[in-house]
């Protein structure tokens, strides 16, 4: 009984150890969370005292980083621009045009009954609409920079076409008064001209071939009318052709150009003018990132005879001239498909002693490559009008360099129907009598008879079939009667009533001169036979068609 007792007891004082010893920490965590009372003696007891508590274990210092000390900037991109634009936007103007144009009328009146009690109000009212004499005033905004401290601005064609006032409205708000000194559509260039008080901030072209892509540009001007904006980016692209005209030849830049940027430049790092923003493509009328810009080394000559004559005067070769395709490429012996076939020369033209000639292709211009055929136009727009030129043309397989004095393209030609097509106007080419390389004595019963050729029947063109197929007199060669169906001269588009001129640069004028001329490319190993063909109103064009 005493043991047990005595056991009880020992049990008891352990477990009461234990809960002072849990308790201590608790009780030390609460008095250090909650602060002494005033008054109260805030030294805590004594370690061994009654009461007394073990102290609280010390809390760890976080430990910091610190960030590293900034260095200098990687060559991702430039730094600010804001010392560069500071000094441009004063020559960067925006273009406020008004035009009258003709009232359609907001539809049929209605019919308002003898009498009514609203007959005077609808007849007042329709009445104070016709009063405008059925004009009203559109206006429209744009861009446009100072070239010249003495008041002459370019801009686009688009953004004055039609105006009936136009007013430069400069940065510090002033607007003046402008007038047209002279338009290019074919750029889509003005120049404009105002009378300041003061000179004006100007600023210079730069040199455009000397842009790479991916060099930085900046774009300043009024989109969406909202005044001088900067936009950042580079050169996505070079040598863009968007059918825009015929010597398209744009910077394509991902600096945002929207609608009312048209006319603004484009700059280089160093501030000058390497382009002037002309279009977008956006099929929500915003900037998605693809803008385009007429290049300074096209538009700088042209603003500068804008400026001085009012008028561009360019250069004319005066041919007509179709891509170069690869079968035709492999047709003529060249290594690839380059330069501008010559399908016909313009009578009356530049070329008046056989320099160039039908079926030559023409690989530089005046030291510059024709890499394709639309390269042509714009260099010899370029060129200054009387200049003579030196032109590497393939002739018969052979690289030859000829001189050709160049004339003066009338700004009412169209330039598309002077050197970019294959087709000629009724009446005009050259001369397309026999050379000295075709057959004279192939006037046989036999060289009469009709021949097949490429899926194509082939007959002589006498004057029966002359006027059978309404060709004119000018043309000559050996005429299609028929096309087989999926043949390669039905692949290539030839078509009945069409007109043989030329195989391989030799004038034909029978089917079995046809025949003959196949028949020698094929034991030279030739791939393509390199033919002229005509329609009946004498427009020009080559095919190559396949002898495998």
């Amino acid at each position: 009984m005493a043991h047990s007792v005595r056991s009880t007891f020992k049990l008891t004082v352990t477990l009461a150890a234990t809960f002072a010893l849990l308790a201590a920490p608790l009780q030390a965590i609460a008095q250090t969370a909650v602060p002494a009372a005033p008054g109260q003696n805030a030294n805590p007891p004594a370690a061994g005292s009654p009461g007394a508590m073990l102290p609280a274990p010390p809390t760890p210092s976080p430990t910091i980083n610190p960030p590293p000390a900034p260095g200098p900037m990687a060559g991702g991109g430039p730094g600010s621009i804001a010392d560069l634009a500071e000094g441009l936007l004063d020559a960067v103007v925006n273009i406020s045009t008004s035009q009258s144009v003709k009232d359609q009328g907001a539809g049929p009146q209605p019919q308002i009954q003898e009498g009514s009690p609203f007959q005077e109000f609808f007849e007042d009212f329709f009445d104070g609409q016709g009063s405008q004499n059925g004009n009203q005033k559109v206006s429209s905004l744009g861009s446009g920079f100072v070239i010249d401290p003495s008041g002459y601005v370019v801009t686009n064609n688009h953004v004055i076409e039609g105006a009936d006032d136009i007013e430069v409205i400069f940065p510090n708000g002033s607007k003046l008064k402008a007038k047209l000194v002279g338009t290019d559509t074919k750029t889509d260039l003005s120049v404009l001209k105002v009378e300041p008080k003061a000179p004006l901030k100007a600023v210079r072209f730069g040199d455009s071939r000397r842009m790479r892509i991916g060099d930085w540009v900046m774009a300043i001007g009024n989109p969406f009318g909202l005044g001088g904006s900067v936009t950042l980016g580079i050169i996505s692209a070079r040598g863009r052709n968007i059918n825009a005209g015929p010597y398209d030849n744009f910077i394509q830049t991902d600096a945002a150009i929207n609608k009312g940027n048209s006319g603004g430049p484009l700059f280089n790092m160093r501030g000058e003018v390497i382009g002037i923003n002309t279009a977008i493509i956006s099929p929500s009328g915003g900037s998605i990132g693809i803008g385009f810009a007429v290049p300074t080394e096209l538009a700088e000559n042209v603003v500068h005879q804008l400026t001085e004559f009012g008028e561009t005067r360019r250069g004319w070769l005066g041919v007509r001239i179709q891509p170069v395709t690869d079968d035709v490429a492999a047709s003529l012996g060249l290594d690839r498909a380059r330069g501008a076939l010559v399908s016909g020369v313009v009578n009356g033209g530049p070329i008046k002693n056989g320099e160039i000639k039908a079926g030559d292709v023409i690989l530089t211009f005046d030291g510059q490559s024709v890499n394709e055929m639309r390269d042509l136009p714009r260099i010899v727009a370029e060129s200054p009008v009387n200049k003579e030129v030196d032109v590497v043309i393939l002739r018969d397989g052979k690289q030859q360099t000829v001189k050709v004095t160049l004339g003066r393209l009338e700004d009412s030609a169209d330039p598309e129907e002077e050197d970019d097509q294959p087709a000629l106007p009724e009446g005009q080419g050259e001369n397309k009598t026999p050379n000295n390389n075709a057959p004279g004595d192939q006037k046989g019963e036999l060289s009469q008879d009709p021949a097949a050729a490429f899926g194509m029947t082939l007959a002589v063109l006498d004057e029966d079939r002359r006027k059978s197929f309404s060709i004119v007199e000018s043309v000559e060669g050996v005429l299609i009667t028929a096309v087989a169906p999926n043949s390669p001269a039905a692949q290539k588009g030839l078509k009945v009533g069409e007109v043989v001129v030329e195989v391989a640069q030799d004038f034909v004028e029978s089917p079995a001169d046809v025949v003959k001329r196949i028949a020698v490319l094929k034991s030279e190993g030739r791939r393509n036979a390199h033919v002229m063909v005509s329609d009946p109103s004498g427009n020009l064009r080559f095919v190559a068609l396949p002898l495998e």
